[in-house]
């Protein structure tokens, strides 16, 4: 065997011993071994390469163990911390957390959403975070409202960001990696690895417009091009509204946020009534709030119906704040769900809500500094 493949073979168990003592734990050298299929010796060799990188730690043994102790392995997710953001067309979002999503500080910054300022607004931001000499930073995701392909932003229509060249100017101001990708695939991200951990999942993301992130046998899906999950850019009235991607009759035009504020103002003659001030109405039964929650129900659940035939998914996550605020009208989607594939496929709403973009960042972050593939962190 040359040494190219031993070194292959020698890196290929590193990552599988990373990624079981993050989905389990803790685990021991013994079930490691039991668990991977690898020797002692190669389990023992991996082990003090991982102990002598900081990447894991020995915490004692467990006290209901007779005899000989096994000594206990975990892995150290305070070995370096993650920036992730949520570009979003009102704000900033920025969350800083640990390589296994914990230890999490939020941020809010404000953008005048002008493209030119972003590149300083961003610089600035990552120079002001609490850095530790022991615990560096170890790489920045930017999760962007529009189309990414390969790190570049493609489509915006929400905001003026096409082809500013993001990932290149933090990376040579940080010398770190920077990642770009579409905030309803982080969301997506997310909720797989933090919330659900299902191997097929969607997540439906409805905010200023519609997106959709799909988990196939736990990889994120992105298409060709990038454009895989453009789901608010499915047509559902041909010849319905304009729409800012060029097309008519869009489904982010009739069932967003943006969308049902629209209706509810103009019902309500209040051109300025907030989501809060609709999710109020509609609990004091308003006409005005009702009949723009029928629209969402009607549209949103037309095009769950056309996920469950396309894509027949384990698990559709719905992260809205009108459904979050509103919890009772799931059970009312759900009776709109006439299809029988979509009656068997598990709807929920998101238990994440405004920070699943960003824990989805935190998960692509870590893989990719850990050199890893699968990225389940125990609940433990």
């Amino acid at each position: 065997m040359s040494a190219k493949n031993q070194e292959l073979i020698r890196d290929l168990n590193a990552r599988r011993i990373l990624e079981t003592l993050i989905e389990r734990g803790t685990a021991s050298r013994a079930e490691l071994a039991k668990c991977l299929g690898l020797t002692k010796a190669t389990i023992s060799s991996q082990v003090q390469s991982l102990l002598d990188h900081g990447l894991a730690e020995e915490i004692g043994s467990p006290k209901t163990c007779k005899g000989r102790r096994p000594i206990l392995l975990t892995f150290n997710r305070s070995h370096a911390y993650i920036a992730s953001f949520d570009l979003t067309p009102t704000g900033i979002h920025l969350m800083t957390a640990d390589l296994l999503g914990r230890d999490c500080i939020l941020h809010r910054i404000s953008w005048d959403k002008k493209r030119e300022s972003l590149p300083a607004l961003l610089i600035s931001s990552i120079q002001k975070l609490r850095t530790h000499p022991d615990r560096p930073l170890a790489g920045i995701c930017l999760g962007i409202h529009g189309v990414v392909h390969e790190n570049q932003i493609l489509f915006t229509p929400y905001y003026d960001l096409a082809q500013l060249p993001l990932k290149e100017l933090l990376e040579d101001a940080f010398s770190l990696p920077v990642l770009l990708e579409n905030e309803a695939n982080l969301s997506a991200l997310g909720e797989a690895a933090f919330s659900f951990g299902a191997g097929n999942l969607v997540n439906i993301s409805v905010h200023t417009g519609i997106g959709l992130g799909i988990i196939f046998d736990g990889q994120l899906y992105t298409g060709a091009d990038g454009f895989a999950g453009e789901f608010g850019h499915t047509i559902v009235q041909p010849q319905g509204r304009p729409c800012p991607c060029g097309n008519r009759g869009c489904l982010e035009q009739y069932a967003s946020e943006d969308a049902i504020l629209r209706k509810y103002r103009a019902l309500k003659r209040q051109p300025h009534a907030s989501l809060d001030d609709l999710i109020q109405d509609y609990r004091s039964s308003g006409e005005a709030a009702r009949a723009a929650v029928e629209d969402f129900l009607s549209y949103l659940a037309l095009g769950i119906n056309n996920l469950a035939n396309l894509f027949n998914p384990q698990l559709i996550v719905i992260n809205s704040a009108l459904s979050a605020g509103l919890p009772e009208i799931t059970p009312k989607l759900l009776a709109r769900l006439t299809n029988p594939m979509s009656r068997k496929c598990r709807i929920e709403p998101s238990t994440l809500q405004d920070t699943a973009a960003l824990l989805g960042g935190v998960c692509l972050g870590s893989k990719q500094y850990l050199n890893i593939e699968r990225y389940c962190p125990s609940p433990k």
